[in-house]
């Protein structure tokens, strides 16, 4: 894809003050017509920087051309293995081009993982700012798989690559922490956000839940959206229906343990939707009357906040991210990840007790209405300034520490940015 760019050569950080537009390259492992939390995150931030004045690029797996005005440079990619819908893509020189044809003056890695690698490549080569945001915790992920005991070299390649950037991204104060834990250096937090007018408690339907009850409404309607997967832990949900007569299942979405999950739950009231998008999925969450995500390997969760927005009161796992979201016992529920017997009784208290409900489910929408997008992307935009202005400020500084006979360490120290960075505009001064 050709792609518009400068005639003649551009600085890059030197030229950017104040609120003059940036020119962002958002490199991303996953994209439409891909649907999930990154995704959708990843579509609003887009929407909102278009808004703010800035000029965006998205590196991607092929899939799309373009998204609402913003060029998408496709890459071809092939299956995951363990998870077809996941397609890889590998850096090629394509990219590179399609880089310095946009000269950005930024680029940010959504999940880095193969993709990301050009990114980390370009940045490195043409000395230009790098934010790296963590989205999937895939070290965790390997337990589920049978892979557990690599998730020591999950981690140190995530350092390896991940500490190169200049700015690292955290989507909750939990998974901040985690990554501080692991040696991850200059993490900051990328504040969460929800679409308050899609997701609102109005679009509850009586003829959603006549369809997600099967023709059962006055049945209690539990509701899980997200991918069929193993780290997900779905199989809990067979415990609860056993355990609460009278209630009925609805799985939003898809994945590669679909399958295996319609055996597991053959003979339950349970409804197996496939994906729902929009206004349909807004509609299911506030026609809904608990929502469970049993996963212990959340970020952040997005869906919860869908949930709330919705009105719809939440039960999780007290792990991860979740706890950013979730008030225990004013908006939802956080259980013991050690005690299946906590998600079904905090399940039961929800279902049950109508005027309990009623109050979680309040609360919960007057939490969601603070997590608008616009407010999240404009967070994301000052991390993007702030940096930008270190990287003016740099050979300035360079030059003063220099002539004081200071260490290359104490400027890191002084400018919280990486080594690397440094080095690159040591060489150039």
């Amino acid at each position: 894809m050709e792609l518009s760019g400068h005639n003649g050569h551009r600085p890059h950080s030197a030229a950017i003050r104040g609120e003059h537009p940036l020119r962002i390259a958002l490199v991303t492992e996953t994209f439409l017509p891909k649907i999930d939390g990154i995704v959708t995150r990843l579509c609003h931030t887009i929407r909102y920087l278009r808004s703010f004045g800035h000029e965006l690029l998205i590196v991607a797996p092929r899939g799309i051309d373009e998204f609402e005005g913003v060029p998408v440079h496709g890459v071809p990619g092939f299956a995951f293995p363990i998870y077809p819908e996941l397609k890889l893509a590998v850096p090629r020189p394509s990219i590179a081009a399609a880089l310095r044809r946009f000269e950005p003056d930024l680029i940010h890695l959504v999940n880095p993982a193969v993709l990301g690698l050009s990114g980390f490549m370009h940045s490195s080569g043409h000395r230009i700012p790098l934010v790296v945001s963590y989205h999937t915790h895939l070290p965790k992920y390997l337990h589920y798989y049978g892979l557990g005991s690599l998730e020591p070299v999950m981690w140190w390649a995530i350092r390896e690559g991940y500490n190169r950037a200049d700015l690292i991204l955290a989507t909750s104060r939990a998974m901040q922490s985690e990554l501080e834990q692991q040696r991850l250096h200059r993490v900051s937090l990328w504040q969460r956000g929800v679409d308050t007018e899609l997701f609102h408690p109005a679009r509850a339907s009586r003829a959603m839940r006549d369809r997600l009850t099967q023709g059962h409404p006055s049945d209690k309607l539990l509701l899980y959206v997200g991918r069929l997967s193993a780290e997900k832990e779905i199989e809990r949900f067979r415990d609860v229906l056993a355990a609460l007569p009278g209630v009925r299942l609805a799985l939003v979405g898809d994945g590669p343990h679909r399958a295996r999950l319609e055996q597991h739950f053959a003979g339950t009231p349970t409804l197996f939707t496939g994906f729902l998008q929009g206004e349909e999925l807004a509609s299911t969450f506030a026609s809904s009357d608990a929502f469970f995500l049993p996963s212990r390997t959340e970020t952040l969760g997005l869906v919860l906040m869908e949930a709330m927005a919705a009105g719809c009161p939440v039960v999780t796992t007290r792990a991860g991210g979740t706890s950013d979201i979730v008030q225990d016992g004013i908006t939802g529920y956080l259980c013991d990840p050690a005690d299946p017997n906590s998600a079904i009784d905090a399940l039961r208290t929800l279902l049950f007790a109508v005027a309990h409900r009623d109050r979680l489910s309040r609360q919960a929408r007057l939490d969601a209405e603070q997590w608008g997008w616009a407010a999240a992307t404009r967070q994301l935009e000052n991390h993007y300034r702030e940096l930008m202005d270190k990287e003016q400020r740099l050979p300035r500084l360079i030059a003063e520490q220099r002539s004081a006979h200071l260490s290359s360490r104490v400027i890191c120290d002084r400018l919280a940015i990486s080594r690397a960075t440094l080095r690159r505009h040591a060489k150039a001064a």
